[in-house]
């Protein structure tokens, strides 16, 4: 996000610089129980997903939500979305950011991040 929107420095600069882009950052799960660094360490019947209901009755100009990788949109899919009292914004999984996705250079990374925050 840094490079994207600028969002370096302190902790309330980098947040006044996504919410200059209009950008939210909300992890899909308030907590869970995972003994690793991995997503796929997760143990599942822990999960315990944030208040999407209330963020998007709140928020109700949110048009897109993004994930941060495969398992977060499955999480969202799987858990928040039978919960949702109306329909969900459009969804949209983008690569992990995470050095553990090393699959995907970093470039190709960015580059896709790119076209949603920027727009291209």
């Amino acid at each position: 996000m840094g490079e994207l929107t600028g969002a370096y420095g302190p902790y309330d600069q980098r947040c006044q610089a996504l919410l200059e882009h209009g950008i939210a950052l909300w992890d899909v799960l308030e907590s869970s129980v995972r003994p690793g660094s991995m997503d796929s360490d997760i143990r599942r019947g822990t999960e315990k997903v944030n208040d999407f209901n209330g963020f998007l009755l709140t928020h109700c100009k949110v048009s897109q939500l993004c994930f941060n990788g495969q398992k977060a949109a499955q999480i969202f899919h799987k858990l928040v979305i039978p919960q949702l009292d109306s329909a969900a914004p459009q969804t949209r999984v983008l690569p992990s950011t995470s050095p553990a996705h090393a699959s995907m250079p970093y470039a190709e990374k960015l580059e896709r991040w790119r076209e949603v925050v920027i727009g291209g």
